[in-house]
């Protein structure tokens, strides 16, 4: 049997080579023909993925806004990033006052603990070791006290997941849907819809011609699109996520939010930005080979330059409807003379008199029937 497997092996490896030649110039000539058609439509990094060209409606450098320093960008420190929502203060306050002190002080309670037993029951101390095995009280303290600490964590922390996902009326709907590995934006009440790509470095070798590279003013290298998810200042935005393709998520950290995109499945969150400015956040859900490159921009403006926005990209405020164009037909005179004579209503016009030979049709099937 070991020299029919070795056999089997020798003559795989004996064919392999002339299969390869064989296949060699077909696979060639294929490249050849899909090269053209990768340069003009393809991404080399992208596994196949679809670029759309977005130079024609890229905003220049000169016309973006830049993010402020240490707002919704990260910083390189520790810790939680400045929120500019309700919800997020809170979480942050509840994190950054009550958890973290809780913690300091259960650690220091455990290191006292841990000193004083072993200083006291140390064995030139205490020669002799204690044989107790139970004790009703102490064992009801340590059960009764960890239940109470994590009740006195679990309220704070339900009454804020209910306010996430508990979301007041909404001032503005978007449609967020994540696909490899990009962003589409769908703004329904508006007719506004555009996709949202990382934008390259100067010197990246995979940047085309006509792609605008990033500049400092667009963002952070690795966060900065090529075009921003635009929202109200103060007003309620609901953010309805799903999925074109595999699992993404959708995170901005100043928002304090983060959901999973899936496809077939439509998932919510909301937000209250109370500060305008640019925020960026990231898929935090592995996605395939370029996971790393789908960030997102979110600029936050006030409501009289987000209806300038929502004009530029071809949509149209709610409520602000452009005025239809009237009928040509109505709204022209029609003379008399215009009118052919056959056409005109006749005075004291009796209808024609009805044919004797013509059958009556009966009104309904059954009277069919009983003429039948």
């Amino acid at each position: 049997m070991k020299l029919i497997g070795w056999a089997i092996v020798l003559a795989a490896a004996g064919l392999t080579p002339a299969a390869a030649q064989e296949t060699a110039p077909a696979a060639s000539a294929a490249a050849q023909q899909a090269a053209p058609q990768q340069s003009a439509g393809q991404d080399p990094r992208g596994e196949g993925a679809a670029v759309v060209d977005h130079s024609a409606h890229v905003a220049p450098p000169s016309a973006v806004t830049p993010p402020t320093p240490g707002l919704g960008v990260p910083v390189g420190g520790k810790g939680i990033q400045e929120q500019v929502t309700g919800i997020g203060r809170d979480a942050a306050t509840f994190h950054n006052v009550w958890l973290l002190t809780l913690c300091a002080l259960i650690s220091l309670f455990v290191l006292g603990l841990l000193g004083y037993a072993m200083v006291r029951y140390r064995r030139a101390a205490h020669p002799t070791p204690s044989r107790t095995s139970h004790n009703t009280t102490i064992e009801v303290i340590w059960t009764l006290v960890p239940v109470l600490i994590l009740v006195a964590i679990a309220i704070p922390s339900i009454r804020l997941l209910s306010a996430q996902y508990s979301p007041p009326k909404a001032d503005l709907t978007v449609k967020v849907i994540g696909s490899q590995w990009f962003w589409t934006y769908e703004y329904p009440d508006h007719g506004v819809t555009f996709d949202s790509y990382m934008l390259k470095e100067a010197n990246d070798q995979t940047r085309k011609p006509n792609e605008r590279a990033r500049t400092d003013a667009d963002g952070p290298p690795l966060l900065a699109t090529d075009e921003r998810l635009v929202i109200p200042a103060g007003k309620v935005v609901k953010f309805i996520i799903t999925s074109n393709d595999v699992i993404h998520a959708f995170w901005v950290p100043a928002f304090w939010n983060k959901i999973d995109a899936n496809p077939g499945q439509l998932n919510e969150i909301w937000a209250k930005v109370d500060r305008p400015g640019v925020y960026f956040g990231q898929c935090t859900e592995l996605c395939g080979a370029r996971h790393a490159y789908m960030p997102i921009a979110v600029e936050a403006v006030p409501e009289a330059r987000f209806a300038a926005w929502v004009a530029s990209k071809g949509g149209s405020m709610p409520g602000a409807r452009p005025a239809a164009t009237p009928d040509s037909t109505g709204a022209s005179p029609v003379s008399e003379a215009a009118v052919p004579a056959a056409a005109r209503p006749q005075p004291n016009a009796r209808p024609p008199a009805a044919d004797p030979s013509a059958v009556q049709q009966p009104a309904t099937n059954q009277a069919a029937t009983a003429q039948n």
